[in-house]
């Protein structure tokens, strides 16, 4: 048997993800706004002037390869650890390897992958040597961190939000890898245009998973006159599902989630049921239709019913930790909710008047008697001057005017008679009473 070491490198099976993973920030596609040209973070990477972050986003957007850039950028003794697999050893060792460093002049960079594995005293191990430079912390998280992380640990380091790939940026990977595989195999890929949207948008933005996808493929499919022709019907005969007929850009899939919207607002939990099939059995991104709900829980029922914002905002977060297919029936159990719940848009149209008079007096101060005097010039120009504090009245009610002079009695929420909105219509109502009351008074 030959030996490991014996074998060319070229020969050994590499996934084609790991082959495509680019090492360079001009290699590097997607993220623009956080290594873009004259980027904060790319000015670091180049100049090696790297401070403690996290990278926090979905799978396949480029964290470790960011982490793996900075690794072949770096002076320093680049370091990587799994919070899945590390033990107390494994960190007690790169620490001890850091401490050695930093006595013979070099930096150590360590990376954490899937940082939000590891528990807090976990993660308190590593303060002090963030704190001091033992090591210079680079974590990934697919969770976020202001939960997932320890908040001291979290103040050390900067954090950038790495957002889903869009279709063309997975266009663009994928075309790549396949111009790659033409270069160094015996045969031509040939891809059709609606191939690639397919699997594109098979891919909810995570470049992995559409590399994943086209390798499956690839040793599926049969060579022909030295061709392995990818087509729609092949990927959909290969999953045996219709999912590539929906496109996550075209018209389908505003038609669909105006349905489900619609749907809801009429009541018809039916209906909606319906459409929340049709886009998730279609491919469609479960927190893309979980993000929609959160905002009809507030444009379409608001305050008639409050309990409608918990539940998208839940269902958003069981969307988020499920993922498909599990998060299914979660997401129907938000529909048929927001469906039967009491429906209003008052917060919606009190917010659309309130935005145009925002944008007309732009220019317009805040009352002084609203102010906080926090300096003594403050005081003697009237900060705070005249303001009643609500709490020391019986009612915890006063008549003090908050809106400016150029708006004074301006109205612009008003509840309608449906679910608790009423009930909130008559506190107001009340509220309006006692004022005017403290007023004559």
């Amino acid at each position: 048997m030959k030996d490991l070491f014996d074998i060319p490198e070229n020969t050994i099976y590499k996934p084609l993800a790991e082959k495509m993973r680019p090492t360079t920030l001009d290699d590097f596609i997607g993220q623009e706004d956080i290594v873009g040209a004259n980027s904060p973070l790319r000015e670091m990477i180049e100049n090696d002037a790297i401070t403690s972050m996290i990278f926090w986003g979905p799978p396949g957007v480029g964290k470790t390869t960011l982490a793996k850039i900075i690794a072949n950028k770096t002076d320093s003794v680049f370091k990587q650890l799994s919070a899945v697999t590390a033990g107390v050893k494994d960190i007690k060792n790169i620490i001890d390897e850091a401490e050695f460093n930093k006595v013979n002049g070099h930096k150590t960079i360590l990376f954490v992958d899937e940082i939000h594995r590891f528990n807090k005293a976990q993660q308190d191990a590593f303060l002090p040597y963030v704190e001091n430079g033992d090591i210079i912390l680079i974590g990934a998280t697919t969770e976020n961190p202001s939960f997932e992380v320890n908040s001291a640990l979290l103040s050390r380091c900067k954090v950038y939000v790495l957002n889903s790939l869009n279709i063309d940026n997975i266009k663009k990977i994928l075309n790549n890898a396949i111009l790659k595989e033409n270069s160094i195999n015996d045969f031509e890929i040939n891809i059709t245009k609606e191939a690639l949207e397919a699997i594109a948008n098979l891919s909810n933005g995570d470049a992995r998973n559409a590399l994943n996808t086209l390798e499956n493929l690839l040793n599926v499919i049969p060579i022909k006159s030295g061709n392995k022709a990818i087509t729609k019907e092949a990927i959909t005969k290969m999953f045996n599902k219709k999912t590539f007929l929906y496109d996550k850009k075209g018209e389908e899939h505003y038609n669909l989630i105006s349905a489900l919207h619609k749907s809801m607002r009429n009541s018809d939990p039916d209906a909606a049921l319906y459409y929340l099939a049709r886009m998730l059995e279609a491919g469609e991104d479960p927190l893309y239709v979980a993000r929609r709900l959160i905002r009809f829980a507030s444009e379409d029922i608001g305050l008639a019913n409050p309990n409608a914002l918990v539940q998208a905002t839940a269902a958003y977060e069981a969307a988020h930790y499920n993922g498909m297919p599990e998060c299914n029936v979660n997401l129907a159990q938000a529909v048929v909710y927001l469906s039967v719940s009491p429906k209003s848009n008052s917060l919606y149209t009190a917010y659309e008047t309130v935005k145009k008079d925002a944008l007309k007096t732009a220019d317009v101060k805040v009352p002084l008697n609203l102010r906080n005097a926090v300096t003594k010039l403050d005081s003697e120009l009237g900060y705070g001057a005249n303001y009643q504090y609500a709490h020391n009245t019986e009612n915890k009610i006063t008549n003090m005017q908050c809106l400016p002079d150029e708006l004074k009695g301006k109205k612009y929420y008003h509840p309608s008679n449906i679910g608790k909105e009423k009930a909130i219509g008559e506190e107001l109502k009340n509220i309006e009473r006692l004022k005017n009351t403290l007023k004559n008074d």
